[in-house]
């Protein structure tokens, strides 16, 4: 694709956590803007990261992405599960971390934050309990599920407030263990924005599987257009927003969609040490990607109710779910954001 053209639609797809599709649509008749549209995709935090702007001058556009994808690759450098010099890979093996980035502890928290608020649905030390799980189904396993009494040792690895920050160092309980995958990528988001927006930019979108969020409008006026696809029908959507200012993100187990066989979801719920499956997805819109990340995460783990009960509360979030009996449920506000295309 190349780095240059002139948009006019860009229609994000969101067919899971991980995977979005950039749409575009030409038409020689129309006019020609003075700001053009750049854009650039690369793989970074084990998904697929898109930077798309528009700018006056090529050369700027250029530099300027480049930079926002430096800001990506600092937070994957810092909270990486899978890198063993990150600071999360450190903190994870030590139990404690000295002189931590101020990205780690202001995620970390946030974390904690949508911990507390969702009575531990949202649990970032819910790693060993995924460690379990992964052991059982990796080769040399059981391939049988873990007993009760292993998951209920292994929750006492699984407290959020078991986690000290104090003076710049991170600490917590010998075999506790943080897994960063429902936050760092809408944090990362932010940060490309905030890169972004420092360098002028008044007209983008960041997405990073999923997680996007959404600046200004595109230079006719019109604003940005995200569209959830339908799993049920290649090109169909469940909904298409239309967003400013606004960012958008979704938690969920599609397979589900296809086949009830497909029990096990890869997010697990930090009070149960099992698998989630009442929803097929969550699909929340807020102000930063990183609040949209853990909460479309949070409403998942929670499920229709509890899920939608606290979306209500929460002031400038909306919410839409599809449940595993394929209903689809909106909080009270987000129709305001829904479109058609025509």
């Amino acid at each position: 694709m190349d780095k240059k053209t002139v948009l006019l639609l860009v229609l994000i797809v969101i067919v899971s956590i991980s995977f979005t599709v950039l749409y575009e649509e030409q038409e020689n008749s129309l006019p020609i803007e003075s700001k053009m549209f750049y854009t650039d995709s690369r793989s970074i935090m084990d998904t697929t990261v898109t930077i798309a702007i528009y700018d006056l001058n090529e050369e700027h556009a250029v530099q300027t992405i480049d930079k926002a994808f430096v800001r990506v690759g600092d937070v994957d450098d810092v909270m990486s599960s899978y890198k063993n010099d990150s600071q999360a890979s450190i903190l994870n093996e030590r139990s404690r971390l000295e002189g931590a980035s101020s990205d780690l502890i202001y995620v970390i928290e946030r974390s904690m934050y949508y911990s507390t608020i969702s009575n531990g649905a949202f649990d970032i030390t819910i790693m060993p309990v995924l460690d379990l799980w992964a052991s059982k189904f990796s080769p040399g396993g059981t391939y049988q599920p873990p007993t009760q009494e292993e998951i209920n040792t292994t929750l006492e690895l699984v407290d959020y407030r078991m986690i000290t920050i104090e003076d710049g160092n991170i600490s917590m309980e010998p075999g506790m263990k943080i897994a960063l995958g429902g936050i760092a990528k809408g944090y990362a988001v932010d940060q490309a924005i905030e890169t972004l927006t420092s360098q002028g930019i008044t007209s983008c979108f960041v997405d990073a599987g999923g997680d996007g969020r959404y600046i200004g409008t595109k230079p006719d006026g019109t604003m940005w257009t995200v569209g959830l696809q339908n799993p049920d029908k290649q090109g169909d959507f469940i909904t298409v927003m239309q967003l400013e200012d606004l960012a958008v993100a979704t938690s969920g187990n599609y397979e589900r969609y296809f086949s009830d066989a497909a029990k096990v979801s890869h997010i697990s719920d930090p009070r149960t040490g099992y698998s989630v499956n009442e929803l097929i997805s969550a699909t929340v819109i807020t102000e930063t990607a990183m609040d949209a990340d853990a909460l479309a995460t949070t409403v998942f783990v929670l499920g229709k109710d509890e899920g939608m009960e606290l979306i209500e509360t929460l002031e400038g979030v909306e919410c839409l779910i599809i449940t595993s009996d394929k209903r689809i449920l909106r909080s009270t506000g987000f129709a305001e954001y829904e479109t058609t295309l025509e």
